[in-house]
């Protein structure tokens, strides 16, 4: 009775919880940190981050979440159970919640019972599932239930979701393990064969979101200096990155994209496609905000492509709509799975 309904997109990169006429509440990194000697957790989120490469012998940073799925059951549950806490608060921590949890539409049957898993564990009454390019659609204001084609692209930190959907049902989809990690891993690696010089993931990450551009012709070319080791003298040294740079570091992986949106256009049925050379291609996720994207994927799928209202949000509050009308989406098959929990917390 006195439950919420909360949303949550458990994302590889990053975790955002919604709830229901509150929003989005939450916003944090998917990182634990943990004391090896005693086993304590010592932060989560934010906080845990900052240790990220900077962390003595005794302390570990996890990352429990890997190519959108759960690769460490225990610290996610323990990541889950105190982000819910910071949320909620009184009579709230004690209370069970009606949990919405997306998953990348290739997750498997036992990756999927992992997540629902996880959502009882912390204290949900009801645990549902729904595919991440279906609640992105639905949080980027889209009508799912028309018989009408739309094309979501959803690029998270693990993973990227290609769907046509159509009637509230996906038609074509496909999921690639490539997202923003990829990225990161691309640039480090680069920075490395080119530059002789060993940078940290945060510091890719930082290169990405400020100069990051997979389109140098199109975007702004900007330049930002980086330190790092140099791998052959072994000390401190400072280089200049540029746009181009990066779009080379990436160009790989952005490749997996435009051709993963290919292969999901050359299986759609003919009358959707027509739509969606009417309604275009709408980008979600993180990775939707590098400069360069939508027309890069425009011109390669000569397919206006545009980037939804706050994309980062879209699949946390598509999970959190798709609970206010949950009957329905139970009726067209949209959610995945559920249970119920009744009596005793497990």
């Amino acid at each position: 009775m006195w439950g919420k309904d909360i949303g949550i997109d458990l994302g590889t990169a990053t975790v955002l919880i919604f709830i229901k006429d509150k929003g989005v509440v939450l916003r944090e990194p998917s990182v634990v940190a943990m004391d090896q000697n005693s086993g304590r957790i010592l932060a989560v989120g934010d906080d845990a981050k900052l240790m990220l490469g900077k962390n003595p012998g005794n302390i570990v940073t996890v990352r429990p979440l890997k190519d959108g799925v759960i690769a460490d059951y225990t610290m996610t549950e323990v990541m889950l159970r105190l982000f819910i806490k910071k949320v909620t608060s009184g009579l709230e921590r004690i209370m069970r919640h009606r949990v919405m949890i997306c998953v990348p539409s290739g997750a498997t049957d036992v990756e999927r019972r992992a997540v629902l898993e996880a959502a009882l564990e912390v204290g949900a009454k009801e645990a549902y599932l729904i595919e991440e390019p279906m609640s992105a659609a639905i949080g980027a204001g889209l009508d799912i239930a028309e018989p009408r084609g739309n094309l979501i692209v959803d690029i998270g930190g693990g993973t990227t979701d290609v769907a046509v959907i159509s009637l509230g049902g996906i038609v074509v989809s496909e999921s690639l393990r490539v997202g923003g990690d990829k990225f990161d891993e691309s640039i480090i690696r680069y920075v490395r064969k080119q530059f002789n010089l060993a940078i940290g993931e945060q510091m890719s990450e930082s290169l990405k979101v400020r100069i990051g551009t997979c389109f140098p012709g199109i975007a702004e070319e900007l330049s930002m200096d980086i330190r790092g080791r140099d791998l052959i003298q072994g000390l401190p040294r400072q280089v200049t990155i540029t746009s181009t740079d990066v779009a080379k570091a990436i160009e790989e992986s952005i490749g997996i994209i435009i051709n993963g949106i290919r292969r999901v256009l050359e299986l759609t049925p003919p009358e959707l496609a027509a739509d969606i050379i009417d309604r275009g291609v709408i980008l979600t996720g993180g990775g939707a905000l590098l400069r360069g994207l939508p027309e890069l994927v425009t011109q390669q799928t000569e397919i206006e492509t545009l980037v939804a209202e706050s994309p980062m949000e879209c699949v946390a509050l598509g999970t959190g709509k798709a609970l206010q009308t949950l009957d329905k989406f139970k009726e067209s098959g949209t959610i995945l799975s559920a249970i119920r929990k009744g009596g005793r917390r497990r």
